[in-house]
């Protein structure tokens, strides 16, 4: 496949937080849409979810949920995960947050690491890749 302006989109949506640097929400290429980390924002307040890393995993599960809608895809059809999490001790409560919403079928590929920090004080961080099926 060759990449043309016409083969790569950039997606916004208002029912997630904007970027905060300089980056897209998440870029579509052909039927795949790539997500990027979402931050546990409030695309109403402004402010983090919580307390707590639970809140915050499922705030951002939520935004990448809104995100992959707006390209077309949605959660359901998440074929990879990336987890960032700033203290690898929360990795069994994003899990279980995880599992409410990936569960059953085929689950996605995944991979979480433990980061020396994110941005904005963040506690978790999530990308996603999406299939766009028609």
């Amino acid at each position: 496949m060759t990449l043309s302006p016409d083969s790569v989109r950039a997606v916004h949506t208002e029912a997630a937080p904007a970027a905060i640097g300089p980056y897209s929400q998440a870029v579509r290429v052909g039927d795949l849409v790539f997500v990027s980390g979402q931050l546990p924002i409030d695309p109403v307040s402004g402010e983090f979810a919580g307390p707590g890393v639970a809140e915050e995993a499922r705030q951002s599960l939520r935004n990448g949920a809104a995100i992959l809608e707006a390209a077309g895809s949605g959660i359901g059809q998440v074929v990879k995960t990336t987890v960032l999490l700033a203290d690898i001790a929360d990795f069994a409560v994003v899990n279980e947050v995880y599992a409410e919403v990936f569960s059953g079928g085929v689950l996605p590929a995944r991979a979480a690491y433990q980061v020396a920090a994110l941005p904005k004080g963040a506690r978790v961080e999530i990308e996603f890749v999406g299939a766009v099926v028609a």
